[in-house]
């Protein structure tokens, strides 16, 4: 079974790898009314030699993998512990509170445009990073974005994770996890239809860095939503076996 899983999570993999250069493509094409930032086959390239490409692949398939857990046990007729059921439960939450930050994130870089990297800054505020070249002035730095945005998804996973919780409580271990899944799926619907339109907005207009708050959105689904299949995935490869195990028995039996 263990094995059906590991085969589970490098095809989520592959799917991720093959699916990058089309989806920016098509993101960061020359479809707008203004060609400004516009990515070439060259550029998308590009994108395989950052580290934090694979850092985030490997965080997909990291998670893919933990939610194999409880699936691994049910197809091998076992009742997983309490312990094991709180794995797919933090598994969820963090990624539900990805969705929930970058669907609210899409919406304010339509909105507020540029000046929603500034929103996103409050750790350069409560630090006081003063610009050099203006008294009083708060800079925004890179470092104070990412902070603030790990800040913000850091809440929303505590709150995800104490609302499966209290289903994990009552629910069976199937049953569970066909709610996590229900729910990321939906997450992941929803949140698509919030950052496709959100990039399409801040691409015509031409924004400079809100595409890439609003590609993120886009990139989170697609990666949530194909996490979602793993589990059926993995299921149909097992009954596979368990339809195939009968013959080769047979097969096996001297007459």
């Amino acid at each position: 079974m263990k094995r059906w899983a590991v085969l589970t999570v490098l095809l989520y993999a592959l799917a991720l790898v093959l699916l990058t250069m089309p989806v920016m493509l098509i993101a960061f094409g020359n479809w707008g009314i203004k060609s400004q930032g516009t990515f070439s086959l060259p550029d998308v390239l590009q994108i395989y030699l950052a580290w934090g490409y694979w850092l985030w692949l490997a965080v997909l398939a990291g998670g893919q993998a933990l939610l194999l857990i409880v699936p691994i046990d049910l197809s091998q007729k076992k009742l997983p512990a309490r312990r094991k059921l709180k794995v797919p439960v933090i598994v969820s939450a963090f990624f539900l509170a990805n969705l929930f930050v970058t669907g609210i994130f899409s919406i304010l870089c339509a909105i507020f445009k540029d000046n929603v990297f500034n929103l996103f800054s409050f750790t350069d505020w409560i630090l006081g990073h003063r610009d050099a070249n203006q008294s009083g002035t708060v800079q925004t730095t890179a470092s104070g974005v990412w902070t603030s945005i790990f800040i913000v998804v850091g809440i929303c996973w505590v709150i995800w994770a104490v609302i499966f919780l209290r289903f994990s409580k009552t629910d069976d271990a199937r049953s569970l996890l066909k709610r996590a899944v229900r729910w990321l799926l939906r997450g992941s619907i929803l949140e698509l239809l919030v950052a496709v339109p959100s990039h399409v907005i801040v691409r015509r207009r031409d924004d400079c860095c809100a595409p890439a708050g609003t590609f993120w959105g886009i990139a989170t689904g697609i990666s949530v939503m194909l996490l979602c299949f793993g589990p059926g995935v993995f299921f149909l490869f097992v009954e596979r076996m368990n339809r195939l195990k009968p013959k080769a028995l047979e097969a096996d039996t001297p007459n």
